[in-house]
């Protein structure tokens, strides 16, 4: 059973996990899914590290590295990672698990969605921003790639800004607009993609993070949005 841990604070070496005390979209994600396929076995596999860019040139990609797949750069702790390495891995190492639930029966593991909730560290440049939707569009397509689907359903969030800059007492994102308006250009050129939008009315529990409601909120939005993708009609 999927039980909070699996947010900030979560750790695993590669074969075990250690959860943390908090909680991402995915607890509600997989409790609406249930409902929309209550006959299917789900399974969630989840890859994520805070303020990450996807174009290597944004300032966080030095520290919390980046999606770009020729990425290399960076200094101190962040020099070389490369996220989207690391999530080929995770896909890898969750694909090789033949029993998931450990019942003694062999599973298997049909991709089904991609859920994206990222742009906030590509909203600090009007460059990059610029870039966003172009890198977005090539990282989605290298993922599908992976994933051997080419028209697999994809959710994005829609980034949004607290507005609650200490120093400036003004947007957090500078350019947070032109990455909102990618993502939403992104959206409406791929049929197999939607933008949730939910996230302009939730609360925040300090200038960068939503708020429990509001993680909760966008699980079972995310999951209303890949499902009406996995309807759609041809």
């Amino acid at each position: 059973m999927l039980k909070p841990g699996h947010g900030a604070g979560f750790s695993a070496n590669g074969t075990r996990n250690t959860p943390g005390d908090r909680f991402g979209p995915e607890l509600t994600f997989a409790r609406r899914m249930k409902e929309l396929h209550p006959n299917e076995g789900i399974a969630i596999i989840k890859y994520s590290r805070g303020g990450t860019s996807i174009d290597q040139k944004a300032e966080s990609a030095s520290q919390a590295g980046c999606w770009e797949p020729d990425f290399n750069g960076g200094e101190g702790a962040g020099k070389g990672i490369n996220q989207y390495d690391h999530c080929l891995a995770t896909i890898k190492n969750a694909m090789s698990d033949r029993n998931i639930d450990d019942d003694g029966a062999d599973d298997q593991l049909i991709p089904c969605g991609i859920v994206w909730m990222q742009g906030e560290s590509d909203a600090g440049d009007v460059e990059i921003a610029g870039r966003y939707e172009a890198n977005l569009k090539r990282l989605m397509d290298l993922l599908r790639a992976a994933l051997r689907a080419d028209d697999l359903p994809i959710a994005i969030g829609q980034i949004s800004d607290s507005k609650k800059d200490a120093v400036r007492s003004e947007h957090i994102w500078k350019e947070g607009e032109m990455v909102r308006a990618a993502q939403a250009a992104f959206c409406e050129k791929d049929q197999a993609a939607r933008l949730v939008t939910s996230t302009d009315g939730y609360g925040y529990s300090d200038p960068y993070h939503y708020d429990s409601a509001g993680y909760l909120d966008m699980g079972e939005q995310f999951a209303n949005a890949i499902g009406a993708l996995e309807t759609r009609p041809d």
